[in-house]
């Protein structure tokens, strides 16, 4: 059973004032101990915001609350963030300095971690504790892109019993997501929703909050790995045991494969519902925190307005269906039925083309005072179908960004990218990009290094580093031939997606003047995928598909940005120290480290 992984948080906000002013969130529960059932909600954080320029600002700590872990139904052992599965939302406002303070508890055995912060640009942050990172408070904008959270990459991993303080500003808003980026570490529970709050591009009348979708596996992560990374290609091909919608779902005993020894035992939990309003907009804020799985969600007998996909708003269009890819986000409005009465069935269900053994969650959406937990409402044609023959995203045609932003539309790079399913030197089943599988290693972060000046790498090929220079802009062309989607996440930015479909790119762009703009676009199997970014954020920015065996098994390359100005960014001092404690803890343990390390 592994011990727990606490986290605190210090929201900062980044507005300057003649005074202190506190801001109420939700609050943080206390980590505890113990075995975790699949019916756990996550419960939200309490924190205070100030103004981090202010003569009067102090610090306040946060409020810890204890978590009561309840009977469990299966068992697996998982790794919990401050107590609770999922792990916490975090909730800011756009603008603000989010400050989060990782305590590495995990035990039996140790292991290391790092926390990504799922879409944030990285670019900029405008405050910092004096004792943590010896920056004066008068430093404004000042530039920072080393809190990424992506080990081998940009920092150490967080040894154990290690504590690591990141410092971003929240420099997009809408609905996002945190997450391990250690191995695929984040299957055991090292994962929660991410909330900043921003203007409204299209009314709503209540925000519901984060619905977190997510597939699941009996298995722990390690042995996952150990399976994805086999010589034996029917290890490989894993299937999730079921579907959880906010930590929750329903698994039938009976159904267990013979080779299962979760622990299972059978009652009635409750499952997740949602209140309606007749006549109130509603804003839903999706998000695939899974695994492999790509999500098909639906109400019954509502139509849902899409006004966000990632961090972007986009203009409203109408849809029975989302189709969402592992981290990406969708936000969308439900409109109450007037005079709506009783209950709806709340459907996401895991694509056909995905691994899964039952595939099917289910919520309640009700209207009045009391949900009955069993509708007898039947899902529309429209889900059905796009549940068994379709793995992509909504078509970009219809996916306009609110803001416009047009694209260099001759950028001096291109780079072609094929990504292939192989067998490496001893066996084992990887997947490539251009015919190399990435490895990271954890005791030499790749931007540490390109700041100290050294940008090649020729004894270390399976970093799959791209050194773009200080060209001002590069499009990418992903090709996929094998039948396996991909969603690919690029970070740092939000990519423009110019084009994407099955067989080969005919050279068009799909609205060049405003093309698609998001952090994960779905790549089709048998197709390809155009992105372009804007080379305007010095850094190493991890571009990778995001299903996490995917990743284990090497589908990775790291984008070198603007090295020269790479050279130029100051580091934080915990940078440094975060690397001795590392080594320190390597030079007595050895890390058994199974996949690509991300």
């Amino acid at each position: 059973m592994k011990s727990l992984f606490s986290l605190a948080a210090i929201f900062f906000g980044s507005l300057v004032s003649a005074q202190n002013f506190r801001i109420r969130l939700p609050l943080f529960p206390k980590a505890s101990h113990g075995q975790i059932r699949l019916q756990t909600t996550p419960i939200p954080i309490v924190s205070t915001l100030y103004c981090c320029f202010c003569s009067s600002a102090a610090d306040y700590d946060p409020l810890f609350l204890q978590w009561p872990l309840p009977t469990p139904v299966s068992y697996r052992d998982v790794i919990l963030v401050n107590g609770v599965f999922p792990g916490p939302l975090i909730e800011a406002n756009w603008g603000d300095t989010i400050q989060v303070t990782v305590h590495n508890k995990i035990t039996g055995p140790e292991e290391g971690t790092a926390l990504h912060w799922h879409g944030i640009l990285q670019k900029t942050s405008h405050c910092f504790l004096p004792s943590e990172f010896t920056i004066a408070k008068n430093s404004t904008n000042f530039i920072i892109r080393w809190f990424d959270g992506v080990p081998g990459v940009q920092q150490c991993p967080i040894a154990p019993n290690g504590t690591f303080t990141y410092s971003f500003l929240a420099d997009l808003y809408g609905t996002s997501w945190w997450h391990s980026h250690y191995s695929a570490q984040y299957n055991a529970g090292i994962f929660g929703p991410m909330i900043i709050h921003g203007p409204q591009t299209t009314p709503y009348d209540i925000d519901v909050g984060p619905v977190l979708l997510t597939d699941w596996y009996h298995p722990d992560y390690f042995s996952l790995v150990e399976d994805v990374t086999s010589t034996d290609i029917t290890r490989v091909l894993v299937k999730s045991d079921s579907n959880l919608i906010q930590g929750k779902g329903f698994f039938d005993c009976t159904k267990k494969a013979a080779n299962d020894t979760t622990p299972c035992k059978a009652n009635n939990a409750s499952i997740p519902t949602f209140k309606l309003t007749p006549g109130k907009k509603h804003r839903f804020r999706l998000i695939n925190a899974g695994t492999e799985a790509i999500q098909k969600f639906a109400i019954d007998g509502h139509n849902m307005t899409v006004i966000a996909n990632d961090f972007v708003p986009v203009k409203p269009y109408s849809t029975q269906v989302v189709t969402l890819g592992v981290g990406q986000r969708t936000d969308v409005i439900v409109t109450g039925i007037s005079n709506g009465q009783g209950s709806y069935w709340l459907r996401s269900t895991i694509a056909a083309c995905s691994l899964a053994s039952n595939p099917e969650a289910k919520a309640v959406v009700y209207y009045g005072t009391t949900p009955n937990l069993k509708p007898t409402t039947t899902a529309s044609a429209a889900f059905t179908s796009s549940v068994a023959n379709s793995c992509k995203n909504d078509a970009l045609t219809v996916t306009e960004p609110w803001f416009p932003i047009t694209p260099d539309p001759n950028p001096p790079t291109t780079q072609t990218i094929d990504i292939e399913f192989a067998q490496n030197a001893t066996g084992h089943f990887v997947w490539e990009m251009n015919g190399s599988s990435f490895r990271t290693n954890y005791n030499q972060p790749i931007l540490l290094l390109s700041k100290a000046g050294n940008n090649s790498y020729p004894f270390s090929p399976q970093w799959n580093v791209y050194n773009f220079g200080s060209n001002s802009s590069v499009r990418i062309i992903l090709t996929n031939p094998g039948g396996a989607a991909h969603p690919i996440h690029l970070h740092g930015h939000n990519m423009f997606v110019l084009a994407e479909g099955t067989g080969t790119w005919d050279g068009k762009v799909v609205r060049p003047a405003n093309p698609q703009r998001r952090d994960v676009q779905t790549l089709q199997g048998g197709g390809y995928m155009v992105l372009q970014f804007a080379q305007d954020n010095p850094g190493i920015w991890p571009l990778h598909c995001h299903i996490a065996f995917h990743v284990s098994s090497g589908l990775y390359v790291s984008v070198m940005e603007r090295p020269a100005d790479i050279a130029k960014l100051p580091i934080p001092s915990i940078m440094a120290q975060t690397c001795r404690d590392w080594a320190a803890f390597t030079n007595t343990v050895v890390v058994d480290q199974i996949d690509s390390g991300l």
